[in-house]
């Protein structure tokens, strides 16, 4: 046996062309249009009805026996203890890096489990309200490090996703403005007793840091119920990276009350250049010390190929 075959055989996961995952549910139609399709695309993706029909749908298939299982175990259990409780929150990390398409993913997937009968209320929300404000970030000394573990309040995150866990009712998060690239200070984000949430960032499966007793404390991902990573290649996602940084200097950054309208007016040669020098400073480096690695950790991969649509997915075995 070849030693890739044998690599193959002991993988954790398994692997799947899109051809053969999207066989999974075939039978199953489109709930949604072509126009609500284009309005869950992110800048850049191609997100089309064949890529929904053959890749998300069987994956809100397999959620949906996910959550029902959840839901079965959690009834037993309660039983077991001679308790009444309410429905726990099925949650959903989605992770990824800059520009690969995670947010896509994530409202996609919002969308598509509103459909399934036992799962109408899927609320989601981003880590980004996660971000210190940007003040902090300064004050800090760590404004170029934004997207890093270390830009977030990472127990207030702890603490919200522990929240909705627990059953609270009414949980709140702030809020993030793309717009003003800035936490808004008197706005808030409320997640109200959800079926499903969807939790989606960069670092979102990180695992926990050691504190200096040695102990690990809890991670983000140890309140998951699946995790999904969304996968591509280094020189593909900065491709698709400059491209977006493009389109956003001919939309959003146009806009007086953006926070980079200054790069409104920049030529195509100096936007690509600015765009590949954040990218190799800020993002890649981010990418690879830090979102990467934490790949392995996700109970599903979407790998895409470099015309940014799916080509394999890979499910962990157990």
């Amino acid at each position: 046996m070849s030693p890739e075959h044998l690599l193959a055989k002991h993988s954790p996961f398994i692997e799947l062309d899109r051809t053969t995952w999207s066989r999974l549910a075939s039978t199953i139609e489109v709930p949604l249009t072509a126009q609500e399709i284009d309005d869950l695309r992110g800048i850049g993706d191609k997100l089309d009805v064949d890529e929904v029909q053959q890749v998300y749908l069987p994956l809100s298939r397999l959620l949906n026996l996910y959550v029902n299982a959840t839901s079965s175990l959690n009834h037993m259990t309660n039983d077991f203890l001679e308790v009444s409780e309410r429905r726990v929150p099925f949650i959903i990390g989605v992770a990824g890096s800059v520009a690969a398409g995670k947010s896509t993913t994530a409202r996609i997937l919002e969308a598509l489990l509103r459909r399934w009968p036992s799962t109408p209320n899927v609320q989601l929300v981003t880590t980004d309200g996660f971000l210190y404000p940007n003040a902090e970030l300064q004050r800090r000394g760590i404004m170029d490090r934004k997207g890093f573990p270390e830009s977030y309040n990472r127990r207030a995150l702890l603490r919200f996703v522990s929240d909705i866990k627990s059953g609270s009712p009414l949980v709140t998060a702030p809020r993030y403005s793309h717009l003003t690239y800035d936490i808004l200070p008197d706005e808030r984000v409320e997640v109200t007793s959800p079926d499903v949430l969807i939790v989606e960032g960069l670092n979102v499966l990180a695992p926990a840091r050691v504190g200096k007793d040695d102990r690990a404390a809890l991670s983000l991902s140890d309140f998951f119920d699946f995790s999904i990573y969304v996968d591509a290649r280094t020189t593909d996602i900065e491709r698709w990276y400059v491209e977006r940084f493009l389109s956003l200097r001919d939309s959003a950054f146009q806009n007086p009350q953006s926070y980079f309208t200054r790069y409104a007016e920049l030529s195509d040669e100096d936007a690509v250049k600015l765009a590949r020098s954040i990218w190799k400073n800020i993002n890649e480096p981010n990418l690879l010390e830090n979102v990467r690695p934490t790949r392995g950790r996700a109970k599903l991969i979407l790998s895409k190929d470099t015309d940014h649509k799916i080509s394999r997915v890979l499910l962990r075995k157990s």
